[in-house]
């Protein structure tokens, strides 16, 4: 029986410790919607679902420590339903993230990136709404991503071949800047003046403004493009480790399972192995 016990207590203490990077990971999701993708209620499920664990964990915990049988029912259901919660929130997590990626573009180390990419998901309804951007696109403003692109290089602007040549994050692409087809001369990170040439077809090429740094490109649906990456990015990350800790969550509540089953066996005075139709029947020889 104590062995059983202690067993259940280690699993409630090891799922315990496994909330921790769940939680961790809806944090992490939360500093990014206030600094960088700007969507600011997908991290909650995180973080509700790691604070669950680990509240749960405890239940378990007390309930194994003291042989409280109502606190170890708790614990086996509740940790049903957060896992199957998790599994859901993994697959819904891949299924709004599925569409789009950057767009290579020639001579460039960045991508561009393109709306239509993503289009059709319930995630880019959400960010394309008009309620929804205007909060995105302010976030954006505020935490001044295109001012900090600035580069100099012994007191001097960084020049074009320079700037081609930078990996930018999704949203410096895609809000601090015009889209390459228009066909815009590079002056600095966030002014772009239009060429000699034609100015491309895109509809972003007229929304782009670079007299007006409040402005640049955070109207382009290139921008919102850049968030739906920069969120698949970030989705796509947080996911594997929900994935990883959820196998070991599977498997850390098979074993509670089969543990919690051989004490109330013992409680029940019934020698494992043995079944109640035998403990009911002892043998009739006598001696």
């Amino acid at each position: 029986m104590r062995t059983s016990n202690h067993l259940i207590g280690f699993l409630n203490f090891l799922t315990f410790l496994l909330s921790i990077p769940i939680l961790g990971g809806g944090i992490w999701l939360s500093s990014r919607a206030n600094n960088t993708d700007c969507m600011k209620f997908l991290q909650w499920p995180i973080i509700i679902i790691g604070v669950a664990i680990m509240v749960v964990s405890l239940a378990g915990f007390a309930g194994a420590c003291y042989r409280n049988i109502f606190l170890m029912y708790l614990y086996l259901w509740a940790m049903f339903f957060i896992i199957a919660t998790l599994i859901g929130f993994v697959i819904f997590a891949y299924a709004v993230t599925d569409k789009g990626s950057g767009r290579p573009v020639m001579n460039r180390a960045y991508l561009d990136y393109s709306l239509s990419d993503y289009s059709g998901t319930w995630l880019a309804d959400r960010v394309s709404s008009n309620t929804y951007w205007s909060k995105i696109r302010s976030c954006i403003r505020d935490s001044h991503v295109c001012r900090k692109m600035a580069r100099n290089i012994n007191g001097i602007p960084e020049t074009a071949d320079f700037f081609f040549r930078r990996k930018l994050s999704p949203i410096e692409s895609g809000c601090c800047k015009p889209p390459t087809s228009c066909g815009y001369d590079y002056l600095n990170e966030t002014y772009w003046a239009p060429g000699a040439g034609l100015v491309g077809s895109d509809p972003d090429c007229l929304k782009w403004n670079y007299n007006d740094q409040e402005q640049l490109c955070y109207d382009c649906d290139s921008c919102k493009a850049g968030v739906l990456a920069s969120l698949k990015k970030s989705w796509r990350k947080v996911s594997v480790i929900n994935i990883v800790i959820l196998i070991i969550l599977v498997i850390v509540y098979c074993v509670a399972c089969a543990a919690f089953r051989h004490n109330k066996r013992i409680d029940n005075d019934e020698p494992y192995g043995e079944t109640r139709m035998e403990k009911a029947q002892p043998s009739r020889i006598h001696f």
